[in-house]
């Protein structure tokens, strides 16, 4: 058995190890706004449930680790003391992980992600309407645990109201895991859910910043065979192939049959085109995707 202290280990290092040990750990999607209306939204796994009559539930916003500068979201409540906390299913994950990436404040992360913004009814920042489950909450306090790389800062949210999508609730009108479909934050690019393949991985969303789901073609981003989560790690790409690239890959066997198949029918080349670059896509091979998926007639 090792023994490890604190201070034996760089930050980083002893941050991976609270992080691969403590877990899995729900997660806090968290809209918040500041005080010129700005929206952000971000994931916290430093999350949970803490008191029932007054409900209360606590995340963490840790002061980043590698310059000690704090995120949008923990300055946003210190302006509007109001947060709506969504639970995160399978089926939002990947947005869920993009939404994660450290856009220039004022960038709104509902537009970036593909997700939809509606009214909350009792606090100002919006909901996520591809949610399960949301809690529209007050930031009773903020108590800051330290002032270095790494020290979390407590953001206190007393829940004012809680909505439901009623298809997740069993005839008891309890709600079901199964239909919720939770997923779990484990160390580096692990997760956990509920149904199915218990552990799965998603990478890190790019330093240099993803595309996001808006720029991508509105063929693709309206799609009615890729997800959400395919969308959103499409939008996990720092730029798009190029054209020289996507002419290239086009000579492909495949994509020649396909589009001898296809060259007097749009809508069937157009389907059978997104259903192969999601076979692609779920098999980790993003760029390949692309380059199915801006492949023309």
């Amino acid at each position: 058995m090792k023994t490890i202290y604190p201070k034996d280990l760089p930050i980083p290092e002893f941050h991976a190890l609270l992080q691969g040990s403590i877990a899995p750990r729900p997660i806090a999607f968290a809209s918040t706004i500041d005080g010129e209306g700005n929206v952000n939204l971000s994931p916290f796994s430093f999350f949970n449930l803490f008191s029932t009559n007054p409900p209360i539930l606590i995340f963490s916003p840790s002061r980043r680790v590698r310059d000690n500068t704090t995120k949008h979201t923990l300055e946003n409540v210190h302006e509007v003391p109001e947060v709506v906390i969504h639970v995160v299913h399978y089926g939002i994950v990947e947005q869920m992980s993009l939404a994660s990436t450290e856009y220039p404040k004022g960038v709104d992360e509902f537009v970036k992600a593909g997700f939809t913004p509606v009214p909350s009814t009792h606090v100002k920042p919006p909901r996520i309407k591809e949610a399960r489950v949301s809690f529209e909450c007050k930031v009773n306090e903020i108590k800051a645990l330290g002032d270095r790389g790494g020290s979390g800062n407590l953001v206190i949210c007393e829940v004012l109201c809680v909505h439901v999508d009623e298809q997740i609730l069993n005839e008891k009108g309890i709600i079901d895991p199964h239909k919720l479909d939770l997923v779990a934050r484990l160390g580096g690019n692990w997760y956990s859910r509920t149904n199915g393949p218990c552990l799965f991985e998603i990478p890190k969303p790019l330093s240099t910043m993803g595309i996001g789901v808006d720029q991508i073609p509105e063929e693709i981003r309206t799609s009615p065979v890729l997800t959400g989560n395919n969308l959103g790690r499409l939008g996990n790409v720092e730029s798009l192939p190029t054209e020289e690239e996507v002419i290239a890959f086009g000579k492909s066997p495949v994509l020649e049959e396909m589009r001898v198949r296809f060259q007097n029918d749009r809508a069937s080349w157009i389907d059978h085109l997104h259903r192969y670059a999601q076979e692609i896509l779920e098999a980790g091979d993003v760029k390949k995707a692309w380059l199915v998926l801006l492949q023309k007639v």
